[in-house]
């Protein structure tokens, strides 16, 4: 008698609350896409398949792909800190440095994944600039704590000058010069921190 082998078996979630090794299935899945093939292979159909879970259940969970797009950056994020080494410059170049390194470890390809969506999806947009803005404010940090020490003039707005900086790593990420040596970001720190740095 001839066997039907079992379809492979799907993962289960537990309604509106989040199954744990589902959400893990879900976003490795996604990152995986992205990596492999590209952001114009992904999709929720896509992923559900690799995940081997529901549509309805990723939706339920990331009523969009933005939302989608950016969990799976945040969960390749989450180890990054802010430096706080007691040098302003010094932490500044931190920043850059592992920022660069990040993105060039699978994280540009998902980030570059995000812009592109921006592009074409109001909806990826605010997530994009919510996050950046938030993102903008954690690393302001590093001129707070600059300007505390004595470091930094008084009047300068941090999250501005996050942003100025991060435009230099957005231009590497954006034209494929992630690559970029130490001394190089070194000068533009110290270019930026020329302008801003207490007399």
């Amino acid at each position: 008698m001839e066997t039907i082998s079992a379809a492979p078996a799907r993962r289960t979630s537990i309604g509106a609350q989040r199954n744990p090794d589902s959400e893990e299935a879900i976003l490795a899945a996604a990152e995986s896409i992205l990596i492999e093939e590209g952001f114009s292979a992904f999709s929720i159909e896509a992923v559900a398949r690799r995940a081997k879970a529901g549509k309805p259940t990723i939706y339920r969970w990331w009523p969009s792909k933005a939302a989608l797009l950016l969990d799976v950056y945040h969960r390749q994020k989450q180890d990054m800190s802010v430096a706080d080494s007691g040098d302003v410059r010094k932490d500044l170049a931190l920043f850059v440095k592992g920022l660069l390194s990040f993105w060039q470890d699978n994280g540009g390809a998902v980030f570059r994944s995000v812009i592109a969506e921006a592009q074409s999806d109001p909806a990826t947009l605010e997530a994009l600039r919510n996050y950046l803005l938030h993102r903008w404010q954690q690393t302001g940090d590093i001129i707070k704590r600059g300007q505390e020490r004595g470091e930094i003039k008084p009047g300068v707005h941090p999250e501005l000058l996050i942003e100025i900086l991060s435009g230099f790593a957005w231009s590497r990420l954006l034209t494929g010069r992630l690559d970029c040596s130490d001394a190089e970001i070194d000068a533009a720190v110290d270019a930026m921190v020329g302008g801003i740095a207490a007399r």
